[in-house]
């Protein structure tokens, strides 16, 4: 499990409009924010 400070582990994810994105792709382009959040509508 990862803790707050961390570093994040490489990774691929879908974005909206079908295409594939990875961390590698946008470490080295300057401040990065990742935020990640439970599916809409479900609880937690």
């Amino acid at each position: 499990m990862l803790a707050e400070g961390d570093a994040a582990p490489a990774f691929e994810a879908t974005i909206q409009d079908g295409s594939r994105v990875s961390l590698g792709e946008w470490l080295g382009r300057g401040p990065l924010v990742l935020y990640f959040y439970p599916k809409d509508f479900t609880p937690g």
